[in-house]
């Protein structure tokens, strides 16, 4: 949101709308010191790079709205959304990657922000740092994690999210399936939708849409992330003085950013970026190597790939398109990817090992499968069996989909985890990926590829 807001400001003084007004606003954002006293930084690379951070406040959100879109209960004061936004050095293109909230971190020594208390280095998730030591501590681990030198800190929260896209009149969202989520109140039939803020603020915050998770989060968020800054660019609301006045009074008072983002870098930054637009971003989240990797204390996190994950930071400091090579892809396409679907497999023949192969098979696709297969408690299965909760059916379609011939049974209650029953007619693991238009090893997207057709 924060970078929308820099958007608008940057294409007005671009256009000549002047330096007072941009003064003025600059006024109105509440600072922070996110690199105060900060030693042993990465190096600085080519380009720009912001990160931008989503908190749960909601102070300021009326009781009502709180029940209308389930925003009850006490904050935890920790991160929602972690991104590390990159501008190009020739301004011409913005990169933007997702860091899963609930990835696996380690803090670095520091004195905890709300008891005083000093902490050697320890093992959290990523949200946690901003609840343990605000800013600084957030900015210190992502560096660590990332070895990327951030030049700037951008902060929003749940009020000045509504804020945003009410002011801009909302934001068209497609989708071509069905959205629930129970627990933040979404509720979306396939088709295009103009979503308001309380709606537009669920649709961003649902995690419990068909076991997607976090992941499933993330690209919902860039999804809209795109939408939002193509609402900003094609509304006229850029170029408007007075509706842009409405909508800047309306966020920056719920907004926090480093100090040395000003009124200098914003104009420098506006006169090089005139031509830029949805179709010069792009959006990945970090790749993952292991999920519900558990911890003793924290619970089930997720480990990035270390291999695909440091690619992808170098990319960042060498100031490298992340889509700059996209490798021929024979997957089938499914609805919902193998990452975010967990399996367990049962071997139902009496062929020792292959239930160890096809949890084998099944991983190295990508599927999240408990690497402990079980024997089946009658192991006279002719046929491969994909038993899932109803709830789960699009997940199911994905999973028999890589079992060419497999059988779809539903089975009331029994939960996010698909099982697999190995039968006889079993011949191999076909490989899939999710019907959507992320490409490359970082699941690349560009901020044109996502929006309504």
């Amino acid at each position: 949101m924060r970078m929308v807001t820099s958007l608008s400001v940057v294409v007005l003084a671009s256009a000549g709308i002047g330096h007072a007004l941009v003064t003025s606003l600059d006024a109105d954002i509440a600072r922070v010191d996110p690199f105060k006293d900060m030693k042993n930084r990465p190096q600085a690379g080519h380009g720009m790079n912001v990160l931008l951070v989503g908190t749960d406040g909601r102070d300021r959100i009326s009781k009502a709205e709180r029940r209308k879109y389930r925003l009850g209960g006490a904050p935890c004061h920790c991160t929602d959304t972690v991104m590390i936004l990159h501008i190009s050095e020739d301004r011409e293109r913005a990169s933007v990657v997702s860091l899963p909230r609930d990835s696996y971190a380690e803090l670095p020594a520091h004195v905890d922000r709300t008891t005083g208390e000093r902490h050697h280095a320890h093992p959290v998730k990523l949200n946690a740092a901003y609840a343990e030591g605000g800013p600084q501590l957030t900015v210190r681990t992502v560096e660590h994690m990332t070895r990327v030198k951030i030049d700037h800190y951008l902060e929003v929260d749940f009020t000045s999210f509504m804020k945003t896209v009410d002011v801009l009149g909302g934001v068209r969202i497609c989708t071509s399936d069905p959205l629930k989520d129970s627990y933040t109140g979404l509720d979306l039939p396939a088709g295009p939708h103009d979503l308001k803020g309380g709606q537009a603020l669920q649709y961003v915050r649902a995690r419990h849409v068909d076991g997607a998770s976090d992941l499933g989060r993330m690209q919902r968020q860039q999804r809209f992330l795109a939408a939002l800054v193509e609402r900003a660019t094609s509304s006229g609301v850029l170029l408007n003085p007075l509706k842009f006045r409405d909508v800047t009074r309306a966020v920056l008072g719920s907004v926090r950013a480093d100090k040395g983002f000003g009124t200098d870098e914003l104009l420098d930054l506006g006169r090089a970026m005139r031509g830029f637009s949805p179709s010069s971003s792009e959006f990945a989240t970090v790749p993952i190597g292991k999920m519900g990797h558990v911890v003793k204390g924290i619970g089930s996190t997720l480990k990035w790939d270390p291999v695909k994950s440091a690619r992808l930071f170098r990319a960042l400091r060498e100031d490298r398109p992340l889509a700059a090579h996209r490798p021929r892809d024979t997957a089938v396409r499914v609805p919902v990817a193998p990452q975010q679907i967990r399996v367990q497999v049962e071997n139902g023949t009496r062929t020792a090992g292959l239930g160890r192969r096809v949890d084998a098979a099944l991983a190295a696709t990508g599927f999240r499968t408990t690497r402990q297969p079980t024997n089946a408690a009658r192991p006279t299965n002719r046929r491969t069996v994909v038993a899932h909760d109803p709830r789960w059916d699009r997940s199911a379609k994905s999973l028999a989909a890589a079992l060419p011939g497999s059988e779809l049974r539903a089975v009331k209650g029994q939960g996010a985890t698909l099982k697999v029953v190995v039968g006889a007619d079993f011949e191999k693991v076909r490989k899939v990926r999710a019907e959507n238009v992320r490409q490359g090893e970082f699941g690349v997207v560009r901020g044109d590829e996502v929006g309504c057709p």
